[in-house]
């Protein structure tokens, strides 16, 4: 509530209301569209477990649900490291700058008892996210 009085406080002592809460509308929106694109190719059209299939250890529900991101300098900071995915959920306490340097050991580890490690750019991701959610609203339209 600290945080929402002080903002509140901030924005309508520096705008007129109107401008307030246009740039309130404004940065939020801008917020939530950056958190969908940060968030949505890490997990939309992932294997799932089945529920009446045989149990996943952590392992296997870590790696198999999740996806990382391959780019540069550019995508780490667009994600904010959460391109690694895998890694940060195997390790969901490590500094996101260390997940990178986790992923190779992840890999071959991975590549070393024949586990699927999916790694996609991050145009393919959403596609990838876009296709599986065309799928399963395909039973809506």
């Amino acid at each position: 509530i600290a945080h929402l009085v002080f903002y509140a406080t901030l924005l309508f002592s520096t705008l007129s209301p109107g401008k307030a809460i246009v740039f309130a509308l404004v940065l939020h929106a801008l917020f939530g569209l950056h958190l969908g694109l940060a968030f949505a190719p890490n997990h939309k059209g992932m294997e799932m477990p089945d529920p009446d299939g045989e149990r996943w250890g952590h392992l296997q529900r870590q790696v198999l649900t999740s996806r990382n991101v391959r780019g540069g300098v550019l995508t780490d900071w667009f994600l904010g490291g959460l391109n690694y995915q895998i890694e940060h959920h195997l390790f969901p306490s490590m500094p996101r700058p260390h997940l990178r340097l986790a992923q190779p050991l992840v890999r071959a580890h991975c590549a070393g008892i024949g586990m699927p490690y999916t790694e996609t750019g991050l145009i393919e991701s959403y596609r990838q996210a876009l296709a599986h959610m065309h799928d399963v609203g395909e039973p809506l339209r």
